[in-house]
């Protein structure tokens, strides 16, 4: 059996301390019982479930799990035959006549049961409802999310498809609505801080009622994509259950919030854009759907909200979560990661990794596995460079430390040759040519500064300073040859060179207007 991912089975201990049962815990992380039992049991040998033991981080909760076998996997004995069941069912044969007619003219000699399970893979069965289960005042709050057809997008005045956020309290049917562009899960997350601003407090349980948008349910169902509204739960002290659609344990508590806000709010409505629909939607929870009598309560939601479950709530923590999201990235050639169309450097070692990224409101930080690797402030535009000198190797590193100012501070330490060169590179074009100057000077290491600055002098006379023309002198031992008759060397010290004399071409009482004593 395939060991659950770390980020899980740490989900699952947080629930055991909070005194949930194996048997709820097992619904809302979709695991058996017996795996919720086994981990139980390793919590309490380990005394992770007493009340004052703090929550146990990732890193000793690998540790001590070890290494994971990797789980059998075996192909179904229908699989072969996946065209000619799907064709029959699309015909409304039954499975027992599905199975007859493979044995018979394909020689399917698998079992009836094999052919139930592949049946429903590809086909759900109907889950049949179930009776509605009464909550507590502050007890569950159902989440709905949906599409509800397109808005204009004040910053780019463009048409664009939005999506419904309600969250319903389900003591007192009191909603949170809000109207949104995406379905990323840093959007996500901010409607539910917004929903617990807008109550002033916290539901003890969540429940995903009617999570219609496919990126956002494989998001959430992800070990590691989910971690971020896992700790979104746990920062706020509350349990989610991520659940499919129509669930029967969680489906028929209370009217669909979404359905509602769509034929109450949405339906014959026109709004200039978003921002004054959310603005109109506010009004309409609290002046519309916060006052009218609820069909199953008899009562108005905010009326008893304010009386009977704002009181029962989880109070808000001193501080707001700040973790958007988590995600894969993988580290590229370059040493950097990309997120949101910006790039983070991460140390060369893990590159060609997949490491974990947890992006905050304001900073970025990148794990690999448990293991924090780096972190970077977040940027703020796309496009953006965060990049730290350290993560390159150090013969990489050392070409970005070498700016232009630093390379002729270099070439000065070497002679005067060698800083005219630089000096003649660095004129024309200094960022095309800081390359070029970078390698020249790296020449010293190997050959030395005397020969490389007898090489640049003998490259500058000829008029051709280039990087491969001082590496040829080099190689063919030039530097050592004497220049020719005529050409002043570079090597003469400043001391020895001749007192600098002008000429003027006219004399200074020209100007002053008087004689100038010799």
């Amino acid at each position: 059996m395939e060991r659950l991912h770390v980020h899980s089975i740490r989900d699952i201990i947080y629930r055991l301390q909070q005194g949930q049962s194996e048997r709820q815990i097992a619904r809302d992380t979709h695991v058996s019982r017996l795996t919720v039992s086994k981990y139980r049991l390793l919590a309490q040998e380990e005394g992770y479930l007493k009340p004052d033991q703090p929550l146990l981080d990732n890193k000793d909760l690998r540790a001590k799990l070890g290494p994971g076998k990797p789980p059998p996997r075996m192909e179904s004995t229908v699989a072969p035959y996946r065209q000619i069941v799907e064709q029959l069912l699309a015909e409304d044969v039954e499975m027992t006549a599905i199975l007859a007619r493979l044995r018979q003219d394909h020689g399917y000699s698998g079992s009836y049961s094999s052919l139930v399970r592949f049946v429903h893979h590809l086909r759900p069965p109907k889950v049949e409802p179930h009776l509605r289960v009464h909550t507590a005042p502050g007890e569950e709050a159902q989440v709905d999310f949906s599409p509800v057809g397109r808005f204009v997008d004040v910053r780019s005045g463009a048409l664009r498809p939005a999506y419904a956020f309600v969250m319903t309290l389900s003591f007192s049917r009191h909603q949170y609505a809000e109207l949104i562009f995406d379905q990323k899960i840093a959007t996500w997350i901010a409607c539910h801080r917004h929903a617990f601003q807008s109550f002033g407090g916290v539901p003890k349980r969540i429940v995903l009622d009617n999570l219609k948008a496919a990126v956002l349910t494989a998001s959430l169902h992800d070990p590691v994509l989910g971690e971020a509204y896992r700790r979104l739960a746990q920062h706020y002290g509350c349990l989610v259950s991520p659940t499919r659609p129509r669930t029967p344990e969680h489906k028929g508590k209370v009217e669909s919030g979404e359905h509602y806000l769509k034929r109450n709010f949405l339906a014959g409505q026109q709004f200039a854009d978003i921002t004054v629909a959310n603005r109109r939607l506010q009004e309409w929870v609290r002046e519309v759907a916060g006052t009218r009598r609820h069909g199953t309560t008899g009562q108005a939601p905010l009326a008893l909200f304010q009386e009977r479950e704002r009181a029962a709530l989880l109070p808000l923590p001193e501080h707001s979560f700040t973790l958007c999201e988590v995600r894969l990235v993988k580290v590229h050639a370059d040493c950097h990661v990309m997120i949101d169309g910006s790039f983070y450097s991460v140390p060369w070692q893990h590159i060609g990794h997949t490491l974990e990224a947890h992006v905050g409101e304001r900073v970025v930080e990148i794990y690999d596995g448990v293991d924090l690797v780096t972190t970077h402030l977040r940027a703020k535009g796309k496009g953006e460079w965060h990049t730290r000198t350290e993560h390159y190797p150090p013969e990489k590193a050392a070409y970005l430390e070498r700016t232009p100012e630093r390379c002729r501070q270099l070439a000065a330490g070497i002679g005067p040759a060698t800083s005219l060169v630089v000096e003649s590179l660095l004129a024309e074009r200094p960022l095309d040519r800081l390359r070029s100057v970078q390698a020249i000077l790296r020449l010293a290491e190997s050959v030395g500064q005397k020969r490389l600055e007898a090489a640049c002098a003998r490259a500058y006379c000829f008029g051709d300073a280039r990087y491969r023309r001082i590496k040829d002198i080099l190689n063919a031992a030039l530097d050592k040859e004497p220049l020719p008759e005529g050409v002043l060397p570079f090597a003469r010290k400043e001391a020895e060179r001749p007192p600098r004399r002008f000429a003027f071409a006219r004399e200074a009482r020209e100007f002053l207007g008087v004689e100038v004593q010799g």
